[in-house]
């Protein structure tokens, strides 16, 4: 018998192909949205964390404030992080950046004023990024080996300058003289509406006016432009041709160089940034109120932590905000609330794990459950332990939050492809 089409008898008609309809995708909130989600759910945890074990201190204006400030290097570090790894340039050298960064904005300040000495502040961090893309885009240097010699280099130049241009003016060869700082500004009406129902201490409204609060009062101009770099460095990056090339080579540099891009051009521009923005990070440690002017470890780590901020943000700028202020109120706790504090934002943090593992349990994960209901034990065996904890160990707060968070978001993360890999020019054929 003859076979027709399909190996179907010839003369009758196959049955058409069926095809199965495609399942509708899910939309997924937009990055905003989201970002207020998180905001609201961070504010009820923290109002019930400070209703449940006493300490108003979680949510007060004042503690709003000192996190800024203490944020401030962190997300300008951060920022600077970015900008680098997203063109395939691992960048360490950031503490080093930002140690530069504080020795010019003492000097500018002290000879210029305070715009002055951002901009020499900025100066002095590109110069840190200039030799940090000469080892590793030039020269192919190991990119955490050429980092870790930024940091050293410039603890070592910072020590060197001071020693020479402050000492005769301070007396003391570890810091410089006083400096001007940037003024500050407040929304006065709505400030003081805000601190009225702080006052009156509703659960939920009087904390969330005392977080909103703090962030509106006192803020100086340095803190609204590293406010505005973070949608200016979204746009550029991901909304501009020349941030699609500049992240082509974080991704691909040997395709991008087979479609025209200037690989070591943007590599290069991207680290000169990157410093630039960690030398802004040290300003904002040495201009701001209640800074002294530069003074020798000043930065403690923070270009560290900004780095960690980045991870945590997943190599976005909005994710990077979050780690930000999470590393900066968990730094301000300490210095605001001492021990008893940062024992009741433990307790906090045991009610969020309850949640997570709430959701987990919805979605079946039955490991990443278990393993929220062993650290929410953890967490509230010590606080249940201690009335306080010891001074010895409260400054290090922010250091175990940097560690105990990028352990919980490691699964998450999506770095660059091609981030930390050498690259030649002309190995694209």
């Amino acid at each position: 018998m003859a076979l027709g089409p399909n190996n179907s008898p010839a003369g009758t008609l196959s049955p058409a192909p069926v095809t199965m309809p495609s399942a509708p995708r899910k939309r997924r909130l937009p990055g905003w949205a989201r970002g207020v989600l998180w905001a609201v759910g961070v504010i009820a945890v923290l109002s019930t964390a400070s209703y449940l074990t006493g300490v108003n201190t979680l949510t007060s204006t004042n503690m709003s404030q000192i996190a800024v400030r203490l944020a401030l290097p962190i997300l300008l570090a951060g920022l600077g992080g970015l900008w680098s790894e997203r063109s395939g340039v691992v960048n360490i050298g950031l503490e080093g950046m930002m140690i530069l960064g504080t020795w010019g904005a003492a000097f500018g300040a002290y000879y210029g004023g305070v715009w002055v000495g951002l901009g020499a502040a900025i100066l002095c961090g590109a110069l840190g990024g200039l030799l940090h893309a000469v080892a590793t885009v030039t020269f192919n240097v190991n990119h955490i080996v050429s980092g870790v010699a930024i940091n050293l280099l410039g603890l070592g130049v910072a020590k060197y300058l001071s020693t020479l241009i402050f000492q005769p003016l301070s007396g003391n060869p570890r810091q410089s003289p006083p400096v001007p700082t940037f003024d500050t500004y407040s929304a006065s009406f709505l400030s003081d509406w805000l601190s009225g129902l702080e006052k009156q201490q509703r659960v939920g409204i009087s904390d969330a006016a005392g977080l909103i609060n703090g962030l509106i009062t006192g803020v100086s101009p340095l803190t609204m432009i590293a406010i505005v770099l973070v949608p200016v460095s979204y746009l550029v990056l991901w909304r501009t041709r020349f941030g699609l090339r500049l992240r082509s080579c974080g991704e691909n540099p040997v395709a991008a160089e087979s479609l025209g891009v200037a690989v070591y051009r943007y590599k290069y521009l991207a680290v000169l940034i990157s410093g630039g923005l960690a030398g802004m990070g040290g300003a904002s440690l040495v201009l701001l109120s209640g800074g002294a002017g530069y003074l020798e470890g000043q930065t403690n780590n923070r270009g560290y932590i900004g780095l960690a901020a980045m991870i945590f943000g997943n190599w976005r700028p909005g994710g990077l905000v979050g780690g930000a202020a999470l590393f900066g109120y968990a730094d301000g706790l300490q210095l605001s609330g001492g021990g008893k504090a940062v024992l009741a934002l433990m307790y906090g943090m045991v009610l969020l794990l309850v949640v997570l593992v709430v959701v987990q349990l919805i979605r079946r994960k039955w490991l990443a459950a278990a393993l929220g209901v062993a650290g929410a034990g953890v967490l509230y065996w010590i606080y249940w332990a201690n009335e306080d904890l010891p001074s010895d160990l409260t400054p290090y707060t922010a250091h175990f939050v940097t560690l105990i968070v990028l352990a919980t978001a490691s699964q998450r993360l999506r770095m660059p492809r091609a981030d930390g890999v050498g690259y030649r020019r002309g190995e694209g054929g």
